[in-house]
């Protein structure tokens, strides 16, 4: 069974610094695109970042390119996100995705992906 388990989100200060986490079990990890993607309420989803399956090529929404940093560590089934320099704008459920073979391109370019994480909440006070 297929999961992806996201955690390290919480309320934080404007400025402040928060690490998300997303534990993935059930298949080969290694094979996967990943991404961060966020949700306000109200709002459509929008990409955050991307890191590619292979050769860890990264993408990065505007919005918070420059504080935000995507990574990965295959030997620990995880995708992390952290993120710097917070805003109230960056408020969200966050959630990861995983898509097999995934590449930036391929991922930016579709919405449909394998797995879906529960997603978790970032609260960002002024």
């Amino acid at each position: 069974q297929v999961q992806l388990v996201e955690s390290g989100g919480g309320l934080v200060q404007a400025g402040g610094s928060l690490r998300l986490s997303c534990v993935a079990s059930g298949y080969t990890f290694s094979s996967y695109g990943l991404g961060w993607f966020r949700q306000a309420p109200g709002k459509e989803r929008e990409d955050v970042a991307i890191i590619s399956w292979s050769a860890g090529n990264t993408y990065y929404a505007d919005s918070v390119k420059g504080r935000f940093t995507i990574s990965r560590d295959n030997a620990k089934n995880t995708v992390y996100l952290q993120m710097n320099s917070l805003k109230p704008e960056d408020t969200a459920v966050y959630y990861c995705a995983a898509d097999y073979l995934g590449t930036t391109n391929s991922m930016i370019s579709k919405k449909d992906y394998d797995y879906w994480g529960q997603g978790t909440q970032v609260t960002v006070s002024s």
